[in-house]
C-alpha cells in the first residue's frame, strides 16, 4: 500500500513537500522554503518531518524557492540519493540558492537565528543532481518510474507522473507542481496527459480568471505613455525568473513595433542579468512563435533604451537619469531587493506609477501596497504613498481556475481523489468545490502533516 505524506503546500503557497512512501521506497517531490508571514518562515528552522537519511529520491518539479529551498539543509540532514530535475532547472538551482543565501543571512541575523544554509553546502548540494528531459522514463525501481511533462510554469518546469506498478496492475499519482497560463508565456504551452488516478494540483489561481494576454501588453502601453506624459517613473517590482524575461520580451515587441518610444529600461537586478543568461542558452524551450523570431535574427531580450544594471554603481547611477523612466528590479513582493529603494525614491510623488505584475502573498509588502496602504514603512523610514498603483493578473505564471479545470479535464479516465494544494484557503477551496460541482470528483484540502493511503 502506498503512502502519501502532506508536508508543506496545504492552505498555503509555500512550502511545498510530499513524500511518497512505495514498496520499501521514500521519494520526496520539492523541498521548498515556507514564505509569507513570520508564522510560516518560521518551519524553515525545524527539523524535517521525516528522516533524510531514509530519502531515496528527490524530484524537482522546477527552482523557485518554494519548491527548492530546503535541499540545502536536506543534505546537511544525511540525504545521499539523487536529485532528479530537468536541465534548466538544475542551472536556476544554482542560481536562485545562492541569490536567496544573502536574504536568509540577513533574516537569521535579525532573528538571532543560524542561517539556513552556507555557500559550501550550495555548491555540496549541486552534486547530487540528475538530469532527466521532458517524457523520459526513469526507473527509481523495478516498479515505480515517473516521467516530467511540460508545467509551462517557468524555464524547465514540469509537473511529474510518477507510476506504481503492482503486478499487471498499475497506479497512477501526478503532481502538478506549479502550471503555467499560456496568457503571455513566451514557453511552449502546458502539456496534458490523459490518465491519472490521484492528481494533486495546485491552486494560487483557483478562485478567479486572468485577463487576456492581449490586454497585459495595452495596459504596459498605456502606462508607459502616461508615465511620460506625467514626466513619471514607472516601476515594476519583478521575479527574476520568466516574469522579467516576459516583460523584456513584450517590451522589446512595443518597442520594435513604434507602439511605444524608446524610454530608459532599466532591469535593476543582478540575478536577473544571470538568469536571463540561461534563458538564452535554452531558447528550444520556447514556443513556436517566439522560436520563429529568434531564427529571423530578432535579439528578444535586447531593444534600444534597455540596460541592465547589475552592480551597486550602475544602480545607484539610474538616480540621476532623468525621467521618464523605467525600473524593473525584484524582488516580485517588495519583500527585499533593489525595489525597496526605488520605492523609498518614487512612491510618495503622484507622477509615478507602481505596476505589480506578480502574485502577493499574504503578509507581504506588495500585498499592502496592493491593498491599497497609504504609508509603508520601509528600511524603518515611513513612505506616504501617493504613487499610482497599477496591476496586470494576466502575467501570472500560474495558471487561472479555467486552465486548471481545462487541465484536469484532459483526463479521460476517472480520478480516484484530487489534492488541491499550493494555494491559500480562500482559493484552494474554490477550486475544490469547483472540482466536485463540474467533474464529480472527490476534491481535498490536505493539512499539514496529512497522510493519505492510496
Amino acid at each position: 500500500m502506498a503512502k502519501l505524506h502532506f508536508f508543506g503546500g496545504t492552505r498555503i503557497v509555500s512550502g511545498s513537500c510530499y513524500l511518497l512512501e512505495a514498496e520499501d521506497k521514500k521519494i520526496l517531490i520539492d523541498c521548498g522554503l515556507f514564505q509569507g508571514p513570520r508564522e510560516f518562515e518560521k518551519k524553515n528552522y525545524e527539523p524535517f518531518p521525516f528522516n533524510p537519511k531514509e530519502i531515496d529520491s528527490v524530484i524537482i518539479t522546477h527552482s523557485h524557492l518554494d519548491h527548492i529551498g530546503r535541499l540545502p539543509m536536506l543534505v546537511k540532514a544525511g540525504f545521499g540519493g539523487k536529485i532528479f530535475a530537468t536541465p534548466p532547472t538544475i542551472e536556476f538551482t544554482h542560481l536562485m540558492l545562492e541569490d536567496s543565501k544573502k536574504v536568509l543571512a540577513e533574516k537569521a541575523r535579525h532573528a538571532d537565528a543560524i542561517p539556513l544554509f552556507y555557500e559550501g553546502e550550495i555548491d555540496e548540494l549541486m552534486k547530487f543532481f540528475v538530469p532527466v528531459k521532458y517524457h523520459e522514463k526513469v526507473n527509481i525501481s523495478d516498479n515505480i518510474s515517473f516521467e516530467f511533462y511540460e508545467a509551462g510554469h517557468i524555464l524547465g518546469s514540469a509537473f511529474v507522473k510518477i507510476t506504481l506498478s503492482e503486478g499487471k496492475n498499475k497506479k497512477t499519482i501526478v503532481f502538478s507542481g506549479d502550471l503555467g497560463s499560456s496568457t503571455v508565456s513566451i514557453l511552449r504551452p502546458l502539456e496534458k496527459i490523459n490518465q491519472a488516478d490521484y492528481v494533486l494540483i495546485e491552486s494560487a489561481y483557483g478562485d478567479r480568471l486572468h485577463e487576456r494576454g492581449s490586454q497585459a501588453k495595452d495596459i504596459i502601453e498605456d502606462t508607459i505613455e502616461e508615465t511620460i506624459t506625467n514626466g513619471g517613473t514607472l516601476m515594476i517590482p519583478s521575479f527574476a525568473m520568466e516574469r522579467a524575461q516576459q516583460l523584456i520580451y513584450h517590451l522589446n515587441e512595443l518597442v520594435e513595433n513604434k507602439r511605444i518610444p524608446a524610454v530608459p529600461v532599466f532591469i535593476d537586478s543582478p540575478l536577473t542579468n544571470e538568469i536571463t543568461r540561461v534563458y538564452e542558452k535554452f531558447t528550444n524551450y520556447f514556443n513556436d512563435e517566439v522560436q520563429d523570431l529568434i531564427k529571423k535574427g530578432d535579439d528578444i531580450f535586447k531593444f534600444p533604451g534597455l540596460k541592465f544594471t547589475p552592480t551597486i554603481k550602475e544602480s545607484k547611477e539610474i538616480n540621476n537619469v532623468h525621467p521618464p523612466k523605467v525600473i524593473i528590479a525584484g524582488s516580485g513582493m517588495s519583500q527585499g531587493g533593489r525595489i525597496l529603494h526605488h520605492e523609498m525614491r518614487y512612491l510618495s510623488d503622484s507622477r509615478n506609477t507602481l505596476l505589480m505584475v506578480t502574485y502577493q502573498a499574504q503578509g507581504t509588502l506588495g500585498r499592502r501596497i496592493f491593498e491599497g496602504a497609504k504609508e509603508i514603512e520601509i528600511l524603518d523610514q515611513k513612505i506616504p504613498v501617493k504613487a499610482k498603483i497599477k496591476s496586470i493578473g494576466s502575467y501570472s505564471a500560474h495558471a487561472d481556475q479555467k486552465g486548471l479545470i481545462d487541465w484536469l479535464g484532459a483526463i479521460r479516465k476517472p480520478v480516484k481523489k484530487i489534492f488541491v494544494v499550493q494555494g491559500e484557503e480562500k482559493p484552494a477551496l474554490a477550486l475544490a468545490q469547483k472540482i466536485r460541482d463540474e467533474m464529480g470528483t472527490e476534491a481535498e484540502m490536505p493539512k499539514m502533516g496529512q497522510v493519505v493511503e492510496l
